[in-house]
């Protein structure tokens, strides 16, 4: 047990001391904004199977008069996900909360929360990351990335998604407690890292946000658009460390020195994947005061803080996500106009 006591979280010298606590940097949570979200009710089961009724084959052939033809078949496709439970606590001394110019237990459901909602984004992202459809930047496998993302992926993914026969996201989860959902912008959505922001930014074509009529009115977290995709950036977006080719004279971005990171970019459309929570539970923080255990704490000694959530994520269409896979500089000197070639 991690026990916060006056070692780890001295009190401030009131002399100098400021109150304002540093502003955490807090990663964007944007991987759980574009599904379709169907909440499971408590006491209904752990489990939630979503169902889709497959097109049926064109019929052209004229009927035969006086004959009654054949008639087709229902064909359905289920995916089935269960609910995952997450969660985390500190553990707060009484001498940190007498002597402590801070109100820690309030700060510490803050930074507990920020917590949350990044993990949470991170089981998502790795669910969304796990689709069978990619475009390689270069080769055909991860391990021989060393191209940044060019217009020729962007294009294809988009004509990927047309010839699905998908559809454009017109509506985004809000961002709170609750379940709903607000309109945007139709489009695809691009889910990028700010390492792919900055090259993105030398792409023939694209509309950072700075640049959107009032038209193009921009979302929580967008940074611009090529085409029929809109682009929002996290930190939180997927890294393949150290998975390219072998680093070369062209400088990209690695954190071990030796092979290129691989970066993900995700083009999603509507209804690509369910995000599904725990009605009324899917979020919780959990505060446990002094003394609270009883006699595990006999003296008052120990408080927690703490949070709780009930949710899972499945990709519900497979030929509705994309993912391209590509490296990106080191420098901030980007290539314009050198954009990559592939076999796409």
């Amino acid at each position: 047990m991690a026990l916060n006591n006056l070692a780890v979280i001295p009190p401030g010298t009131q002399a100098f001391y400021d109150r304002n606590l540093l502003e955490r940097a807090v990663p964007a949570d944007v991987h759980g904004k574009f599904g379709q979200i169907r909440p499971i009710k408590t006491r209904n089961g752990n489990q939630i199977k979503f169902r889709r009724y497959e097109a049926l084959t064109v019929s052209t052939a004229p009927l035969v008069e006086g004959v009654t033809p054949s008639g087709s078949s229902l064909s359905i496709t289920d995916a089935t996900s269960t609910l995952g439970q997450y969660g985390d606590y500190v553990t707060i001394t009484d001498m940190v909360d007498l002597t402590n110019q801070d109100p820690v237990l309030t700060e510490a459901g803050m930074v507990l929360g920020e917590q949350a909602g990044t993990s949470i984004d991170h089981v998502r992202r790795d669910v969304l990351n796990a689709g069978t459809n990619v475009i390689y930047g270069t080769g055909v496998a991860r391990t021989s990335q060393n191209v940044v993302l060019g217009t020729v992926h962007l294009r294809t993914a988009i004509r990927f998604l047309n010839r699905q026969n998908a559809k454009f996201v017109k509506k985004m989860i809000k961002s709170s407690t609750g379940v709903g959902t607000a309109p945007i912008r139709a489009a695809y959505i691009g889910i990028i890292h700010p390492d792919t922001e900055a090259q993105m930014e030398t792409l023939s074509g694209y509309i950072p946000v700075s640049e959107y009529s009032q038209a193009m009115q921009a979302e929580e977290n967008e940074v611009g658009s090529y085409k029929n995709i809109r682009f929002f950036v996290s930190t939180n977006a997927k890294v393949f460390g150290h998975a390219g080719l072998a680093v070369g004279a062209d400088g990209m971005i690695s954190d071990d020195a030796t092979n290129n990171d691989v970066y993900s970019t995700l083009i999603i459309a509507d209804n690509a994947y369910g995000i599904v929570p725990l009605s009324g539970k899917a979020l919780q923080n959990i505060v446990k005061a002094l003394g609270s255990a009883g006699t595990a704490d006999a003296l008052d000694q120990r408080a927690t803080s703490g949070w709780k959530a009930i949710t899972t994520t499945k990709i519900l269409n497979e030929s509705w996500i994309v993912r391209i896979e590509h490296t990106n500089l080191r420098s901030e000197e980007r290539r314009v106009g050198k954009e990559c070639r592939s076999r796409w």
